[in-house]
């Protein structure tokens, strides 16, 4: 018997037949898996142990449970695997390095297709807090994840520097992502160096926004350009700006807002550029404080019957539910955890692409639940649907491979 790996039995049948993987197939059905792999050139040439598809299941289990070794990850997976139909019941649990090894064949890309290819917003028309106007809620953030403190992954992802000129302890990566804020689904991505601006990878972010979306947007994103790019998609913006930024006053409106043009100050060009007309928006939040702080916000919905400054303020307060977004995915699905496993840049990739796929599985769960009992995702315990998911992955049998 190999070391590692399943007796292959004389039925032919193979791992990928019969893996139980739960509830994760209700998301990921194994025939978009089995296209994502193929359209990477990832398809297997002959019959492996560990199959790509097993693996590209593997990718989001690791992330479901991050606290785990690879063998229990595996087992996790394969708990409740069916005996019968000729297969025998003498195995080995495939060793550390055998899954590392089928990790490394099936790379990052069809991971990350396959969040592509899936997540969409999952709110309905009548799911509480995802709509304003008639346009569906979403906010742009990006964070930073510590990486294991390897050569390969410093130098491909590089370190950010602290507050006395030093380096982190750690390489990142950044995730710059767009949620729906009243599901807190994540359905778009960019992953990438640290090194890397956040501006600077928002720039392929925005140009998949789509028409009918109001995209909020905290200080830090704001440029002419990036504005330019984003309002370019049809989708309707409400970015906070700093204070400091001085539109030309065109026209105020009835409801205290004001019509302005915005206009391009620097890049190639910019002279040339015409100014943008925008609706501004400036108010303060009475919470107590002797110095309150100001918010302005631009946004390019412009005639206030639609929708009036008190609504766009209280639908930007929706932006923070992308910071608890990331807090789910970084606090409570990878744990305690300090550091990603992977040490080398591909399968670090792959692993964030494996986190990003199962947390929208989990929110796809809890979306399904909430509009079933009439309750609203955003007050549901995403630690519970963690748990239950865990729980849940043996009760659902592995679909069949493609002939």
């Amino acid at each position: 018997m190999p070391r590692s790996g399943w007796v292959k039995p004389e039925s032919d049948r193979r791992l990928s037949d019969l893996v139980s993987v739960g509830l994760l197939t209700r998301v990921f059905p194994a025939e978009v898996i089995d296209e994502v792999i193929a359209e990477a050139g990832r398809t297997e040439q002959r019959h492996r142990a560990l199959p790509a598809r097993v693996m590209a299941y593997f990718s989001i289990g690791m992330a479901l449970y991050a606290q785990e070794s690879y063998e229990d990850v595996f087992a996790a997976l394969t708990d409740g695997l069916s005996w019968t139909s000729g297969w025998s019941q003498s195995w080995t649990m495939p060793s550390k390095s055998g899954i590392f090894q089928a990790r490394s064949r099936l790379g990052h890309e069809p991971v990350r297709d396959l969040f592509t290819r899936v997540a969409r917003p999952l709110a309905g028309a009548d799911t509480p807090g995802s709509w304003l106007a008639g346009r569906r809620l979403v906010a742009i953030d990006g964070t930073c994840l510590d990486l294991p403190d390897t050569d390969a992954n410093a130098e491909f992802f590089g370190r950010p520097g602290s507050g006395r000129g030093e380096k982190s302890a750690y390489p990142q990566s950044r995730v710059v992502a767009v949620a729906e804020c009243g599901t807190h689904a994540l359905f778009d991505a960019v992953v990438g160096p640290c090194t890397t601006s956040e501006v600077e990878m928002t720039r392929e972010v925005v140009t998949r926004l789509q028409p009918g979306m109001l995209v909020l947007a905290d200080r830090g994103l704001y440029g002419f350009d990036l504005w330019s790019r984003a309002a370019a998609t049809g989708a309707d913006l409400l970015w906070r700006v700093t204070t400091t930024l001085r539109p030309r006053h065109v026209q105020t409106l009835p409801d205290g807002s004001w019509l302005a043009e915005i206009a391009a100050t620097s890049g190639p060009g910019w002279r040339t550029k015409k100014p943008l007309t925008v609706r501004v928006l400036d108010y303060t939040l009475d919470d107590g404080r002797d110095n309150p702080e100001q918010y302005r916000l631009l946004t390019t919905i412009l005639d206030p019957e639609q929708a009036d400054a008190v609504d766009l303020a209280f639908a930007y307060a929706q932006r923070w539910e992308i910071e608890n977004t990331f807090d789910e995915l970084k606090t409570h699905q990878r744990g305690p955890r300090a550091v990603l496993r992977s040490q080398s840049p591909d399968l670090v990739l792959q692993e964030i692409w494996g986190h990003l796929c199962c947390h929208y599985a989990i929110r796809t769960l809890m979306v399904d639940a909430a509009r079933a009992g009439g309750h609203d995702p955003d007050r549901m315990s995403f630690v519970a649907a963690l748990r239950v998911t865990r729980r849940s992955l043996s009760h659902s049998a592995f679909p069949p491979s493609r002939p």
